[in-house]
């Protein structure tokens, strides 16, 4: 009797683990017999039984313990995965085998629910190959790296400019989809309280640090509000002091960003259209007028020099034909131009055309007899 008991408690759990690996055995076979396409089904494996059971989990990883520190796909495969936010493993697992970087993607999975990692993958870059093993693979998909696009946008750019460059910086999102997100209207009036059928204008022109998975709605949602930042108080009475709205104030200083190359002359010519509108008189700004002509068949965006038949283009972006500012901002202004437009200088001035000496230099004038004066021989 006492040798019979003693043996009993080795019988249990030499039957126990046979179970546990027969069990292991008919699980695999359920979730591979499917073919190729069942080792891809997320739910496949998410009502299989070895996700279902952490003990089965547990016995097929110590039977495939080895292949654990193998390289987990082609050693000679090297890959930058970027993952997005929200992103489930399964995805992400897809994406490493497309990658040659794992070959057996149910080892990954089983290993990554086990201990918990699924649902703490980071959205970002990881730099991975394929001689990494199936531990290091699962460790490196919690440390995403740090690796931010830069995006500049110059002073005087038109929102079109800016979806153009998009495509250089690495930034997960397309042209079409910034160009959707800047002409939300909406957005405008959320941050800024402006009712304007775009954004145009209120992009602020800077340097932005865009990290992984930056969508085009939060890129102009920060642009937005870094413009609603650099909007001071000063700035604000200013417009106020000249008798400009908000609106008026950046679609005035949209033009005088365009019109100015030299950066002292920028409140001399902000004072100056501000004399023209105050007497009624058209502003006559060539930017504005570019701007209505849109690309140019080279790709460009401001046509020059224009013609006579340009300056006739019937718009009402067209201050050569219209009284008082355009509809709405033609390009981003920045800093230095919108605190021109607050403080202007005090002028007698009405006209201004572009120097003949290459320098960037205007030359004013009084009347319009000594404009024509000013005019290149």
């Amino acid at each position: 009797m006492p040798r019979r008991s003693s043996s009993l408690p080795g019988c249990v759990l030499g039957f126990s683990l046979i179970l546990v690996l027969c069990m292991i055995g008919v699980a695999v076979l359920a979730i591979t017999s499917g073919g190729p396409t069942s080792l891809t089904s997320a739910p496949a494996l998410e009502s299989g039984a070895l996700s279902g059971s952490r003990a089965l989990q547990r016995a097929y990883l110590a039977l495939r313990g080895p292949a654990l520190s193998r390289p987990a796909g082609d050693p000679t495969a090297m890959a930058e995965i970027l993952v997005l936010p929200g992103e489930s493993a399964e995805v992400v697992i897809d994406r490493l085998a497309g990658a040659g970087i794992l070959h057996d993607k149910m080892l990954l999975r089983i290993y990554l629910s086990y201990y918990g990692l699924d649902t703490q993958i980071q959205a970002g870059r990881y730099a991975l190959t394929g001689e990494m093993s199936i531990v290091q693979i699962a460790e490196a998909l919690q440390l995403a790296i740090v690796n931010q696009e830069r995006l500049t946008v110059p002073e005087g750019w038109r929102m079109e400019q800016i979806a153009d460059a998009l495509p250089s910086t690495g930034i997960a999102f397309s042209a079409e989809e910034f160009l959707e997100a800047a002409h939300d209207s909406a957005r405008l009036e959320a941050v800024l309280g402006i009712d304007a059928e775009s954004t145009e204008g209120f992009l602020f022109p800077e340097t932005y640090a865009l990290g992984a998975g930056t969508s085009a709605d939060e890129l102009v949602g920060t642009m937005l509000s870094t413009f609603d930042e650099r909007i001071t108080p000063d700035l604000r009475n200013g417009f106020k002091e000249e008798g400009l709205s908000l609106q008026q104030a950046v679609v005035l200083a949209s033009i005088v960003e365009r019109e100015a190359i030299v950066p002292d002359e920028r409140r001399l010519i902000a004072g100056v259209f501000l004399n023209r509108l105050r007497e009624g008189m058209r502003l006559e700004a060539d930017p504005t007028v570019q701007y209505a002509l849109g690309q140019q068949d080279g790709g460009g965006w401001w046509k020059a020099p224009l013609t006579l038949a340009d300056l006739e283009l019937d718009s009402p972006y067209n201050t050569y034909l219209y009284s008082g500012l355009p509809p709405a901002p033609i390009a981003s202004p920045g800093l230095s131009s919108l605190q021109a437009v607050a403080d202007p200088a005090q002028t007698e001035f009405f006209f201004f055309r572009a120097a003949c000496d290459g320098s960037g230099r205007h030359l004013f004038a009084v009347s319009f007899d000594e404009h024509v004066g000013n005019a290149c021989p």
